[in-house]
């Protein structure tokens, strides 16, 4: 799958996308950006609730492609511009994390 695919998902918001062409081969769901640092695979989508340009950061070192906020969080316009510099893909929606890692998995063909 395509970060682009992402935008298709039910209930997914794109809140900044380049041209979306980069491949994810796996998923991390995660809060706490060290464990995410240490234990995301790279060319993979975070699935978290950490709005802040810090969760940009981490997925840049960890070559995280993109990420996906749940429950409905807002993202910060700081966050937005810190993911168009990393180019780090950034979705929204409603789903909590269990429902959102669901969609992400099955589209993967992980389910």
């Amino acid at each position: 799958m395509v970060v682009r695919d992402l935008a298709k998902l039910e209930g997914f918001t794109t809140q900044y996308m380049d041209e979306g062409n980069e491949e994810i081969v796996d998923a991390y769901a995660g809060d706490l950006l060290s464990d995410v640092m240490g234990n995301a695979p790279s060319d993979s989508v975070l699935i978290t609730i950490q709005a802040h340009k810090n969760t940009v950061a981490v997925a840049s070192l960890a070559s995280i492609k993109a990420l996906v906020i749940c429950n409905n969080r807002s993202t910060p316009q700081d966050m937005l511009e810190a993911a168009k510099e990393e180019a780090v893909c950034v979705f929204t929606t409603k789903d909590t994390q269990f429902e959102a890692s669901c969609k992400i998995a099955k589209a993967l063909g992980k389910v």
